[in-house]
């Protein structure tokens, strides 16, 4: 068990940027940055011109997935030399569907104070101008880019009662969406896009309405889904068999033993039963 206060006097700062728009840059964050010895980003050109904007001269160096471990050394060493260190995004808060965990953990392990500043964030900009349930959400963040993962993870997450909130590349949100209609049900969706930008732009409809768009659009994207309708979920699966209830997982391209184990649990009983149950109607 460890407790530390201010008092502490951080050598970590954990600085938010704009998602899109300079003048949402706060004064606190500017003063941090213009205060720490170093600042470390994910893509030294982005950062640049937000510094070179509010006239910040503190030295810029990378950190991103590639050099992550390495560059976790070097800010050990100059934290023990007595510097003070800022991590920001290209865009938003760090550590969120960016780099920065391992970097948090490593510093927080050696004894130093870490101090967050509050600041944009896309998913939840996003989450409480969609007109979807913000009581309880899901933050998801980006899925695998791979089809067939991609499959598991949304399988994995189809009952979640609450919002849940996505990323995306403009470039394969086509098929995420058609996805998201096979895999979660017809449910009413928010696609955020350009936030805080010029041509910030909200599309509200269900999956497959969604789903019959062009959606040929640019700039981050975020994915507001509303959650699972459980009567709903009931229902759907109430009218299927247990062999019907198999074969469309095995559809959507599960493995068998995965498939029998997703059957199980929507079922709430044993693995081994619904193999018997399979195996007997394949005899």
């Amino acid at each position: 068990m460890k407790i530390q206060n201010i008092e502490n006097d951080p050598q970590l700062y954990l600085v938010p940027t704009p998602i899109g728009n300079f003048a949402d840059m706060t004064f606190r964050s500017i003063e941090i940055l213009n205060m720490v010895d170093m600042i470390f980003c994910e893509d030294t050109r982005v950062t640049k011109i937000l510094l070179s904007h509010f006239n910040i001269k503190t030295p810029l160096s990378s950190y991103h997935i590639f050099n992550e471990e390495s560059r976790v050394t070097e800010i050990l060493e100059n934290l023990k030399l007595g510097k003070k260190i800022a991590l920001v995004s290209d865009a938003g808060l760090p550590c969120i569907s960016d780099p920065g965990y391992l970097l948090v953990r490593r510093v927080l392990d050696e004894g130093y104070y870490v101090s967050s500043l509050p600041g944009a964030n896309a998913g939840l900009t996003a989450l409480i101008a969609s007109g979807l349930p913000t009581d309880k959400f899901y933050f998801y963040g980006f899925l695998n880019h791979k089809k067939t993962q991609k499959e598991k993870e949304l399988l994995a997450i189809r009952d979640v009662k609450d919002t849940i909130i996505f990323y995306e590349s403009p470039l394969r949100l086509k098929d995420t969406i058609l996805l998201m209609e096979r895999i979660l049900g017809d449910r009413e969706v928010v696609i955020a896009r350009e936030l805080t930008k010029k041509y910030e732009e909200y599309i509200r409809g269900t999956l497959k309405e969604i789903a019959q768009l062009d959606l040929q659009l640019k700039g981050e994207i975020v994915i507001i889904v509303k959650g699972a309708n459980q009567t709903y979920l009931q229902m759907d699966l109430n009218k299927q068999t247990v062999e019907q209830h198999f074969h469309h997982y095995i559809d959507e391209g599960i493995e068998e033993k995965e498939a029998m184990k997703l059957v199980a649990r929507d079922r709430n009983t044993s693995k081994s039963e619904i193999y018997k149950q399979i195996k007997s109607k394949t005899k």
